[in-house]
């Protein structure tokens, strides 16, 4: 790669930049310090580098905190390209390498061929053989024995001035510009949305086309997610698209084996007491699908707020994937045995990811079913309110961690026939719900953001 080159690619990232709202005709409150170390000398041991560090770092020497850093190379080889953090640590950054958003940002941004940090903190951790041993690195090795423990995200670019190379850079710089905010009116956010939008994958999946292949193959899977993310009314959707017989019921803390599948219910006639057959919802969706031939789904509705063990019983045993029962009969009810269940006959279940009171699935269930997480996502729909959506969506996707992005409102919260009505919902759905997850210590770092949102939206604090 020439020297050309080089240049090119460095006036890219502060086109780039500018785009992004960096105002680097500001004399005071510079959006970053440039650092350039690209000259002949520094190519020719492959320790050259470029990019931006903080604004208030000095010009050489070493830094602190998030860097937007590339290593070149004066061949045609590999470039890498990172968010680095300067060898003295953190000063200013610390709060912010915290933030969950920051690693789920850049994650999106690599393939096989980059790295994430599980922890955007750890300035101990080296970089895994996998980049440090790379055939494609080998000329960058010294560079990135230097810098192997702060480089917490990086990926291979083999040809920067390629689309996709470019692409790439455009990406990391964006992410870069919105972790130091430098965008300030709605152009330059969404000329950020659109450099990062080609490595959301999460967008284009087709639910219900993933779905409907799922079922097919496992014939028992279970749909989780938060609340108003659509799944009981997904699962009806895909039962409609088969053309099956639907049963449908729903599990709460007291239901029973004799609920779900079959018991004994007192009859008093007189003096005399008698019983009835109480017939549940599994075996009488079972003889459907033997009696009629047709596909028979089972919905059963949260799942999880059940005992499971004792609500299926022997029956749990007939859900086990792929496996020869053949030499085992099943009974079910009086009447009806089996030795595995109908290939026609399939179950949908849904399990609500955000009640932190419901049972835990045991690990026996899990093998038995195939999981499918569906997560909250914008509708194309006059009754969706996309700016509340979107409000809500950043704050989870920036604030949550792991276990606590589950509990993000689904799309389901934000359909209203009106503006009056989605203010109705946002008082008194959304702002007592937000309000429950503060109280048990979820979503603590970032109440001051609901705070805003809520204070803004309908005028009352969160914390009142």
């Amino acid at each position: 790669m020439s020297l050309d080159a080089i240049k090119s690619i460095r006036q890219f990232i502060k086109d780039e930049a500018e785009r992004f709202g960096a105002k680097t005709s500001v004399e005071y409150n510079k959006p970053y310090v440039e650092r350039n170390n690209t000259g002949a000398e520094a190519l020719e041991d492959n320790g050259a580098y470029f990019g931006f560090i903080h604004p208030a770092e000095d010009i050489s020497g070493p830094f602190h905190d998030f860097s937007l850093t590339i290593f070149p190379s004066a061949d045609d080889k590999a470039w890498l390209v990172c968010l680095g953090i300067g060898s003295m640590g953190f000063k200013n950054d610390f709060e912010l390498a915290s933030f969950p958003g920051v690693r789920r940002l850049f994650s999106r941004f690599i393939d096989e061929e980059g790295y994430c940090k599980s922890n955007f903190s750890d300035i101990e951790t080296s970089l895994p053989k996998s980049i440090t041993q790379s055939e494609k690195l080998q000329h960058l090795k010294s560079s990135i024995q230097t810098y192997t423990k702060v480089l917490p995200v990086c990926q291979i670019v083999d040809d920067p001035e390629s689309s996709k190379g470019r692409s790439i850079i455009s990406a990391f710089v964006a992410g870069y510009a919105k972790i130091r905010n430098w965008p300030s009116n709605k152009s330059q956010r969404k000329a950020i949305d659109d450099s990062i939008k080609p490595f959301m994958k999460d967008s284009i999946t087709d639910e219900e086309v993933a779905i409907l292949q799922l079922l097919e193959e496992r014939k028992y899977i279970v749909l989780q997610g938060p609340p108003g993310s659509g799944k009981t009314r997904l699962a009806k959707m895909v039962a409609e698209k088969i053309k099956a017989d639907v049963f449908f019921t729903q599990f709460h803390a007291e239901t029973s084996y004799s609920d779900f599948i079959y018991g004994l219910r007192p009859k008093v006639s007189g003096n005399e007491i008698g019983y009835d057959e109480v017939i549940g919802p599994l075996p009488s969706a079972i003889q459907n699908s033997i009696n009629s031939g047709k596909k028979t789904i089972l919905i059963i509705d949260e799942i999880n707020r059940a005992n499971l063990s004792n609500v299926l019983g022997p029956s749990f045993y007939l859900f086990e994937y792929r496996q020869d029962l053949s030499n085992v009969n099943i009974p079910i009810t009086p009447s009806l045995t089996l030795q595995k269940l109908p290939e026609n006959f399939y179950v949908i279940a849904t399990m609500n990811t955000a009640d932190r009171s419901l049972a835990v699935v045991d690990f026996a269930l899990r093998r038995r079913f195939a999981w499918y997480t569906l997560k909250p996502r914008a509708i194309n729909s006059k009754l969706f309110f996309s700016d509340d959506f979107n409000n809500m969506s950043s704050i989870f996707e920036w604030y949550a961690s792991s276990n606590e992005l589950p509990l993000q409102p689904g799309q389901g919260y934000f359909m209203s026939n009106d503006e009056a009505e989605m203010k109705r919902r946002v008082r008194y759905e959304l702002y007592p719900l937000i309000q429950e997850y503060l109280r048990e210590g979820l979503m603590r770092n970032a109440k001051e953001e609901f705070n805003d949102y809520f204070l803004s939206r309908i005028g009352l604090s969160i914390f009142e």
